[in-house]
């Protein structure tokens, strides 16, 4: 299966903090990727560099084969690549429907007038027909992810990179949108999830990356890398010896 995004030998540090060194990744066509670290381990960066928000002191991105490391965010966002931020903002004073169209007319680089359709559609998926017309600052937080993920779908993505779309939800709002993520993935997107709430990536993707001090120290099957004792230690902070 070809890969569809790739970050070859990327490294960025901040002063004296090296949050990737030297990294590489491959995410597949049609695969769902997750990734996992502690705080600080430079998992958000990764995506800023992906999207094209953060350069690389080193290294290439790769998106469908073409090098793309010096084009704006707003090119990568048109060619097929999108991503939703851990903290919603949504244009506040908007209605959900509007936020939705322009993300589609901009991002997506389509006339506002063709994509009304589509847009309709893209929130009864999201289960947000019934807020269409409600401004975006008044929604809740799991609307609000909801919103999101629409937003980041109307630019029809080929690749979609999650950030920690289920932080602050109770049990039933993150097996809602665990949902919402499964059928966004059957619609033929890969993804690369960024979560710290590990049941809810465990239910998605097909692999597990793990980030710590700017390098990946484990990879593979998501239930066997959960279980390794290194991740335990590193990630979770149980000592290998307990």
């Amino acid at each position: 299966m070809p890969s569809i995004l790739s970050l070859e030998r990327i490294s960025k540090r901040f002063g004296a903090v090296v949050v990737a060194d030297s990294i590489d990744l491959e995410l597949k066509d049609g695969e769902a990727l997750g990734i996992i670290g502690p705080n600080g381990a430079g998992k958000t960066t990764l995506f800023g560099i992906a999207s094209g928000t953060v350069s690389p002191d080193f290294g290439r991105v790769l998106f469908a084969g073409d090098d793309i490391t010096q084009l704006p965010a707003e090119r990568r966002c048109r060619m097929g690549l999108a991503r939703s931020f851990q903290i919603p903002q949504p244009f506040s004073g908007m209605t959900v429907f509007e936020n939705v169209v322009v993300a589609a007319a901009f991002g997506g680089g389509e006339r506002e007038s063709v994509v009304y359709g589509r847009c309709a559609e893209l929130l009864a998926r999201c289960e947000l027909v019934g807020k269409a017309n409600m401004r975006a600052g008044r929604l809740t937080l799991l609307d609000r992810k909801r919103l999101e993920l629409a937003r980041a779908m109307a630019t029809k993505p080929r690749v979609l990179l999650l950030d920690e779309v289920a932080g602050g939800l109770t049990e039933h709002e993150c097996a809602a949108l665990i949902t919402l993520i499964k059928d966004v993935r059957a619609a033929g997107i890969s993804i690369i999830w960024i979560e710290h709430v590990v049941h809810a990536l465990l239910a998605v993707v097909d692999r597990l990356l793990v980030l710590h001090d700017g390098k990946f120290i484990a990879e593979g099957d998501p239930a066997k890398v959960i279980r390794s004792p290194q991740v335990a230690e590193i990630y979770m902070g149980i000592d290998t010896d307990a």
